[in-house]
């Protein structure tokens, strides 16, 4: 016979190994607070089919002559000058009506076909005529304003180099066809850019077209962006 005393001895053992096993598996949570959280990825964000505008296409335009509807108003333009008197003087023969008086000072500045511009001979054999304005007294030579003025080429050579530089013809090339000096080509070549673009803003505004070529418009749109 096993004595008593026996199984309560082994019941007890049992019992605490249970209790040891229990508190061995019981999940702990202070250990599961002490793993690390790991940072979830954002959701990949999904691009939209829409179409989007270009900026380039809603860029006020930059001159004064194109925006009519312009917040600010634009100072008043100057009041045209009375035409001079006519003299009894022999009427010249040299048409002076499509230029005008460059002088800052004169009231006749910009104003054409006013009677106030005289126009003499030629200083010192050149090609180019002199003009005497009655209003301001001043003198300027016919060739003001444009290219020619201060050059002491001929307008053939001139025309030719920039006539080569529009087809396409190297500024080097250009300068050995022509001898001229590579340095001097270029600054033609800036000074027609500068005409040019003034004559673009001043008489191209304003204007609706129904066709456009395809380089045309790539210039256009390049130019807005660089702008904007």
């Amino acid at each position: 016979m096993v004595p008593t005393l026996f199984f309560y001895q082994l019941g007890l053992v049992a019992l605490v190994w249970f209790f040891l096993m229990l508190y061995w598996l019981w999940p702990n949570d202070s250990a599961a607070r002490r793993q690390p959280i790991v940072p979830s990825k954002p959701p990949r964000r999904q691009r939209s089919s829409e179409p989007k505008p270009f900026a380039g296409l809603t860029h006020r335009p930059l001159g004064a002559l194109c925006e009519p509807e312009a917040v600010e108003t634009a100072p008043a333009p100057p009041l045209r000058p009375d035409p001079m008197p006519p003299t009894h003087r022999r009427p010249r023969t040299v048409d002076t009506s499509t230029h005008f008086c460059p002088h800052t000072d004169c009231d006749y500045r910009g104003w054409l076909g006013l009677g106030n511009l005289r126009a003499n001979g030629h200083p010192n054999g050149g090609p180019w005529r002199q003009f005497h304005c009655l209003g301001c007294n001043g003198y300027f030579p016919e060739h003001h304003g444009t290219i020619l003025h201060g050059k002491r080429v001929t307008v053939e050579l001139l025309v030719r180099v920039l006539a080569c530089l529009a087809e396409g013809l190297g500024m080097r090339a250009t300068a050995r066809v022509f001898e001229v000096d590579p340095n001097t080509v270029l600054h033609w070549l800036v000074e027609v850019a500068d005409q040019l673009q003034t004559f673009s803003r001043y008489f191209l505004c304003d204007v609706h077209v129904r066709q456009v070529q395809l380089d045309e418009l790539y210039t256009v749109l390049r130019a807005v962006k660089t702008v904007s």
